[in-house]
């Protein structure tokens, strides 16, 4: 008689995967806690007269104390400068600036052909921050009055004006390349023309010596 093969043997059942177990999330430092604290209050207990608009007496008090800074006492000799622009700076904790009345003075200095953008801390009386580059700030409104009042007293402008035209804008301007007098001058650009109508002409102007550098017909420009 054949012998039965043995019955195989039946496998053990697979264990389940052990499930991986949640990484614990290191707490936060306490330091950390008490900074985010601290910057939560003082958030709260924030002046909202620190987002105010400068007064008059505010402007005259930052352009004065960055004109006393031994760093510009240059610019201030010489006197060939006008200031560009003037609004409230505010910082957040836990800069230590924080909660203090701050202005952005904004300056072009003539003379060395550079810009100088300070933080003043007018509770302080002191300049905070200080920076002097070659950037060229958009044109103040009495710059683009200067540039509008010499380009149209200029002959060269108003011989090629048609009937009827007049200043529409002034608009910064600034050379593309080394051949033209405004790569390192400060300029700005006159557009004429009729309200409501096509440009006619462009006027360039040299504001360092306020007169007329290039006059442009304003379809080539």
């Amino acid at each position: 008689m054949a012998k039965k093969p043995p019955k195989a043997k039946d496998k053990p059942a697979a264990k389940p995967a052990k499930s991986a177990k949640p990484v614990a999330k290191p707490a936060a430092p306490a330091a950390k806690k008490k900074l985010a604290a601290a910057v939560a209050i003082d958030i709260v207990a924030s002046d909202p007269g620190l987002f105010a608009p400068l007064t008059p007496g505010e402007v005259a008090d930052a352009v004065r104390t960055l004109t006393e800074d031994r760093r510009v006492t240059g610019m201030a000799k010489v006197g060939r400068y006008r200031v560009i622009a003037t609004e409230p700076l505010v910082v957040k904790p836990p800069h230590w600036m924080a909660g203090h009345r701050l202005a952005r003075v904004v300056v072009y200095d003539y003379a060395a052909d550079r810009c100088v953008d300070a933080c003043v801390d007018l509770d302080a009386g002191v300049v905070a921050n200080l920076d002097i580059n070659k950037a060229q700030p958009m044109l103040s409104r009495e710059e683009e009055s200067v540039a509008m009042s010499v380009a149209v007293v200029d002959e060269r402008v108003r011989d090629k004006l048609a009937l009827g035209d007049e200043p529409l804008v002034t608009m910064h301007y600034w050379g593309k390349d080394a051949n033209d007098a405004a790569y390192t001058r400060r300029s700005a650009a006159v557009v004429f023309g009729r309200p409501g109508g096509h440009p006619s002409v462009v006027a360039v102007v040299d504001l360092l010596d306020n007169n007329v550098t290039a006059v442009v017909p304003a379809a080539q420009w």
